[in-house]
């Protein structure tokens, strides 16, 4: 029997006016919506696709920020340090001297202010530290090959920490009596806690890594360490400060300013200082020194032959110097350097600018006028750093070496050696050098397991965005593998999902507190304010399972995928026709509107 549509009699008048009846048919389904495949519609294809963030593309290790800071605005602190350490074996190093670039490139500072990305890195190493958290680090199986890394510095350490998960023995030189390199000699105690660092260089050791100190390697003791080891890591650093080559360098009160640095943290009474300190040079070598020299009771003055604007240490640390009392001598060249009975006399030759070099900073030349003589009663000298020993240096590249990102890879015959830290680094940052040491790690993993012709390759598949740093997870095939190049830009952020909300300022010592003492000038933050900072974040290019993309969908063509299947939403293609408001609606740019194949 056919099946009729219902029948229903309503009354209604007609265009006389009279009332009639007449039958309203009404139309059931005997079937579900599911019949009517919407999909067959669509000519464009929405996908998730994970890119990403501005904030890793600019980051020198490559960290993977926006998931960072996704765990940490949960409370899931020991997932997200162990997520840090899985890139960088000095979070709580990096939480405070890191100059942070990533902050510099956060897509927040179009819409109100950039996330505090270093701040919740410190507490984030802070707590684990705290609590005694151990990390659950992958290590694999033992590879049977071992590795000499000369120098105990961030590149070096990095290196061994990264060979040594990789499954390879690592025995590190270094020539001064403890490990650390410029983490423990140059940079100051009110920056950089011993007891952070140390406790860093520690979870190293644990994994099998051996150091030797006061191991001053050689040319000639190089050569024979080619006969006890498959590969050597040279990432000595730059520990000897450079000279003025002016007269009277040689004079007594004139020191150099790394060596006060170094002898001032072997020496945990620091030296009485008094009067007027000249410090010489631009850099944060520079600044430390004199910030130092002000805990020790002096007068610092940073003379610098250029402007404020133009000298190479990080504005962070300037703009502090400048609160503390320090005093900046702009375009003022020193001509020499005399010994006086109560201290130094220093010539200055006054410059002026004639135009912009190269480096984007000015072009200085000398003004006209007569030179200036200054009294100080000491004179640091802290203009820049070099290799100790000349053949460490690799300042240029043959036919044979392999030229990574952060590091140099060269073979004398068959036996490869990598170059990296400061000697291969532009700029030389902390950051820098971890980077170039998990690069050489992973360089050499990939030389011994399948040969030198795909070392570049291999580096380039695990490159962050379209910047300089490497992903070890990327490397190992972990989470990120899948996540594109793409470095999403503020214009690809659905803003209408944030709320405009101040950063959290970094609390710190009162000025007074902070200049009579070597204490620890930035103070720690609790869990609230760390959630609460970490909630500002816009997750650029990750999913968040925020759900917009399941709201939104008009043919509930988006599913919800248990955590075990990856916790990514799935699409379900026989329904979605391809309207694109799950892309529009993504606050986060996590994914994309394609032309559907033929």
């Amino acid at each position: 029997m056919d099946r009729q549509a219902p029948k229903r009699w309503v009354e209604m008048k007609n265009s006389n006016r009279a009332n009639m009846c007449v039958p309203l048919l009404i139309p059931r389904s005997y079937k579900t919506s599911e019949e009517n495949k919407t999909g067959s519609w669509r000519f464009l294809r929405p996908r998730y696709l994970e890119k990403t963030a501005p904030c890793s593309s600019a980051c020198p290790v490559g960290q993977d920020i926006p998931r960072i800071q996704m765990l940490a605005v949960q409370g899931s602190f020991k997932e997200a340090w162990e997520l840090l350490l899985s890139e960088n074996p000095f979070p709580g190093t990096c939480g405070r001297v890191c100059f942070h670039p990533c902050e510099s490139a956060c897509n927040r500072l179009e819409f109100d202010e950039a996330v505090a990305i270093r701040m919740i890195e410190r507490f984030l190493a802070d707590t684990a530290s705290r609590y005694e958290l151990q990390p659950r680090l992958n290590k694999l199986a033992e590879k049977g090959k071992k590795v000499a890394i000369i120098g105990s510095g961030p590149g070096g350490l990095s290196a061994a920490y990264f060979l040594a998960l990789l499954g390879y023995s690592c025995d590190v030189f270094e020539s001064s009596n403890k490990p650390g390199g410029m983490l423990r000699w140059a940079i100051p105690f009110y920056r950089l806690p011993l007891k952070v660092l140390e406790e860093e260089i520690a979870r190293i050791e644990s994994l099998g890594v051996r150091i030797f100190c006061n191991h001053h390697v050689e040319f000639e003791k190089f050569k024979h360490l080619r006969s006890n080891y498959d590969a050597i890591f040279v990432s000595c650093g730059y520990q000897k400060g450079r000279r003025l080559n002016i007269p009277g360098e040689e004079s007594p009160g004139v020191e150099d300013g790394l060596t006060f640095l170094r002898e001032l943290k072997s020496d945990p009474s620091s030296p009485s200082l008094h009067g007027s300190v000249a410090v010489i040079g631009g850099g944060n070598t520079a600044i430390d020194v004199a910030r130092s020299v002000l805990r020790c009771g002096a007068k610092p003055v940073i003379v610098y032959r250029r402007r404020k604007e133009d000298m190479r240490a990080f504005g962070e640390e300037i703009k502090m110097a400048l609160d503390e009392g320090v005093r900046i001598e702009e375009l003022k060249s020193p001509l020499k350097i005399e010994k006086k009975e109560s201290g130094v006399i220093l010539t200055l030759q006054k410059m002026k600018v004639a135009g912009i070099d190269e480096s984007g900073r000015a072009a200085i030349e000398p003004d006209n006028t007569d030179p200036e003589i200054v009294s100080y009663d000491r004179v640091f000298v802290a203009i820049g750093t070099e290799p100790s020993e000349p053949w460490y240096v690799c300042d240029s590249c043959s036919g044979k070496d392999i030229k990574l990102y952060n590091s140099v890879m060269r073979f004398d015959g068959q036996f490869p050696v990598i170059f990296g830290g400061d000697l291969t680094t532009e700029a030389k940052t902390v950051t820098n050098a971890i980077a170039s040491g998990k690069e050489a790690a992973m360089a050499l993993d990939v030389l011994f397991r399948i040969g030198k012709d795909f070392v570049l390759p291999e580096i380039s598949r695990c490159r962050v965005g379209n910047g300089l740093s490497v992903s070890m997870e990327i490397y190992l095939n972990g989470e990120r593998k899948n996540r594109v190049s793409h470095v999403v830009s503020y214009a690809e952020i659905n803003t209408d999902y944030f709320n405009l909300i101040p950063r959290t300022p970094q609390p710190r010592l009162l000025r007074e507190e902070r200049i009579n003492s070597f204490s620890e000038i930035d103070l720690k933050i609790s869990g609230s304010v760390a959630m609460k900072e970490a909630g500002r974040c816009f997750n650029c290019g990750i999913c968040n399972h925020c759900d917009n993309c399941y709201l939104f969908c008009p043919e509930i063509a988006v599913k919800r995928q248990d955590s075990e299947e990856g916790g990514l939403r799935a699409i379900n293609y026989d329904y979605c026709k391809g309207c694109g408001l799950c892309v529009v609606e993504c606050p986060r740019n996590a994914m994309v509107l394609e032309e559907e194949s033929a």
